[in-house]
C-alpha cells in the first residue's frame, strides 16, 4: 500500500514537472513574441517620425516665409508637438510590452523554481527510501 502511494506521489510530481516545463516553453514563446512586438513598435515609431520629418522638410523648403523665419524645419512650432505626440503614443505601447515581458519573466522564474522544488523533494524522498531499504537489509543481516 505504501509503495503504491509513493508511486502515485512520484508520478504526480513528474506530471506536475512536465506540465510546468510545457508552461515554461509556452511562456518563452510569448516572451519572444513580446520582444518582436517591441521591435515592431520601435520600427513603426521611427517610420512615423521619418514621415513627419519629411513632411516638415517639404513645408520648410516650399514656403519662403518659413525659410526666412526659421533656421531649419525643426524650429517650426507644430513640428516638435507632432514628434512629442508620436513619442507619447509609442512610449505607452512600449511600456505595455515591457511590462508584459517582465510578467512573463516572473512566471518563468516561478515555474522553474517549482520544478526545482519538485525535483529536490523527489530526490530527498528517493534518498530516504534508499537509506531505509539499506537499513532494513542490514537489520536482517545482524
Amino acid at each position: 500500500m505504501a509503495g503504491a502511494v509513493l508511486l502515485l506521489t512520484l508520478q504526480a510530481h513528474k506530471l506536475r514537472e512536465n506540465s510546468l516545463s510545457l508552461r515554461i516553453s509556452k511562456l518563452q514563446t510569448d516572451k519572444l513574441l513580446a520582444t518582436y512586438s517591441q521591435a515592431d513598435a520601435r520600427t513603426i515609431k521611427s517610420q512615423k517620425e521619418q514621415e513627419v520629418r519629411r513632411l516638415y522638410k517639404e513645408i520648410y523648403n516650399d514656403d519662403p516665409d518659413f525659410s526666412g523665419k526659421y533656421k531649419d524645419y525643426t524650429e517650426i512650432p507644430d513640428f516638435q508637438e507632432e514628434m512629442d505626440r508620436i513619442a507619447a503614443n509609442y512610449q505607452d505601447e512600449l511600456d505595455r510590452l515591457s511590462n508584459w515581458e517582465s510578467q512573463i519573466d516572473a512566471e518563468i522564474t516561478t515555474s522553474s523554481a517549482q520544478i526545482e522544488e519538485l525535483k529536490a523533494f523527489d530526490e530527498s524522498y528517493k534518498s530516504w527510501l534508499t537509506s531505509n531499504i539499506q537499513n532494513d537489509y542490514n537489520f536482517g543481516q545482524s
